[in-house]
């Protein structure tokens, strides 16, 4: 955060202070009071279930510098009519001020998260880099990001999400992204948008209002996606597998679960061995090379950076060896096209193993109309890729005929049930977890780490 005084902070929200107008705010924003930022602004948020306003006070004795509120309450407080849209005037305040910082705005149907880590990997190696902690891709999460930025801040990584058509479009003319980047469409929030077609206007929004002086970075795994080169004004730059790409990767293998390849450019050609697994992850990679090749980082970099970045969010292909099986914890979120990714990891893994592939999956929201469809067609690439277990939580709409293939598909009612069935699981074997938010699946992942512990680790054992 940029120290800025209570009046300061006021004025640019048009805000009433109470008490100490000269005090000196240096910490961030945020909206936890169990997570207290030491001098920071808590924004007492009113929900549905929740008013901020009550934990305000407990803020303030914990450490808090000032509230951000609606109605005055403690001792030291800016009053405003609307806490989200005075955050979002604080932050555009706060990006035009710091000097040189780039912002690189992404959004997507999928690969937001993966490709935020690995590019905060890749443009730390040359400053100072903000990137969102957890999915904070709205109205609220991004302008409490751009509020961790200090002005020794030289990049600052944005994730921009949309459940309605103008969301992308209002934080891109907010914020003013230096480059903005679309991963790719796909059916994430079908049921809320109604067709990918309406999807790829909502995520078009990020490129259409770039200034010819900005660069526009679009993913070349979708027809929808590589047509927005034509709505922007921006420097396009590509990425992908094909030869007519910017940025690209070539002779791709897939070694023990994880993807290496010839990362190309028109800088040169440099070997990357990335440490996510799953073949999917080259996509992501590519974006993050995309975004650094345009801020000028050196391809040699870009390649040893790539192939030493670790995962750093949570719940996202998470490899755990428990008693001789491999756990992957996928289960941050899910959607067909990262169903079918996180199978043929899965599948990858297992063949690798020599043991059985078992893919523990609960239900995909946001689809709408489309949701039998949709988990039916995840159980037919389960079949075709010979996964020998689908263990569907408490989801009818997975349960296909599987006659032409050797797939087990098993409906449980919920986690405890699950647990019980994975106990069947050997040494070699290959547990998946995947499935939406809501089903919090990462509790079963933690569940069968601790269960599958005691198991024998030889399957000539017990």
């Amino acid at each position: 955060m940029i120290p800025l005084t209570i009046s300061q902070i006021s004025e640019v929200i048009s805000g009433k202070t109470v008490g100490d107008g000269s005090k000196l705010i240096t910490g961030a924003a945020f909206f936890d009071s169990r997570e207290v930022i030491p001098n920071g602004i808590f924004l007492a948020l009113k929900g549905e279930h929740v008013d901020g306003h009550e934990f305000a006070i407990k803020a303030l004795e914990s450490g808090a510098g000032v509230v951000i509120c609606t109605r005055e309450i403690g001792a030291t407080c800016i009053v405003v009519p609307d806490v989200v849209e005075a955050i979002t005037k604080l932050a555009a305040h706060v990006r035009q001020i710091i000097p040189g910082m780039k912002v690189i705005a992404i959004t997507g149907s999928h690969g937001k998260t993966t490709t935020k880590d690995l590019s905060k990997h890749l443009l730390s190696m040359m400053g100072e880099t903000v990137a969102p902690k957890s999915s904070f891709n709205n109205d609220l999460g991004v302008p409490i990001t751009i509020l961790e930025c200090s002005n020794e801040t030289k990049f600052c990584i944005l994730e921009m999400g949309a459940r309605n058509l103008g969301d992308i479009s209002k934080l891109e003319r907010t914020f003013l992204p230096d480059l903005g980047v679309v991963l790719g469409v796909g059916s994430a929030h079908i049921g809320v948008f109604g067709s990918q077609e309406i999807i790829a206007n909502a995520k078009s929004e990020m490129v259409k209002n770039l200034e010819s002086s900005k660069i526009a970075i679009l993913g070349s795994y979708d027809d929808l996606t590589i047509k927005m080169k034509k709505l922007t004004k921006a420097t396009v730059i590509t990425f992908g597998e094909n030869s007519n790409n910017d940025v690209r990767a070539t002779d791709v293998e897939i070694r023990e679960g994880f993807a290496h390849f010839d990362l190309v450019t028109s800088f040169g050609r440099e070997s990357v061995a990335l440490r996510q697994a799953g073949r999917h992850q080259v996509a992501n990679a590519l974006a993050a090379a995309a975004i650094a090749t345009a801020l000028n980082m050196p391809i040699d970099k870009i390649s040893a950076g790539l192939s030493t970045a670790e995962i750093s969010s949570k719940w996202r292909m998470e490899l755990h060896e428990v008693a001789g099986r491999l756990i992957i914890n996928d289960s941050y979120n899910a959607n067909p096209e990262s169903m079918f990714a996180a199978l043929d990891a899965l599948r990858l893994f297992a063949q690798e193993r020599g043991g059985r592939a078992w893919a523990f999956l609960g239900k995909m929201h946001e689809l709408g109309e489309f949701s039998l469809a949709g988990h039916q067609e995840v159980a037919r690439k389960a079949i075709d890729l010979e996964i020998d277990h689908l263990v569907a939580i408490g989801t009818e709409e997975y349960l296909v005929k599987s006659e032409y293939g050797s797939t087990e598909i098993l409906l449980v009612e919920n986690i405890e049930s699950a647990r019980e069935i994975a106990t069947g699981s050997e040494a070699g074997d290959v547990i998946l977890v995947k499935g939406s938010r809501a089903e919090g699946l990462e509790k079963l992942a933690e569940l069968l780490i601790g269960d599958l512990n005691g198991l024998p680790v030889d399957k000539s054992e017990g």
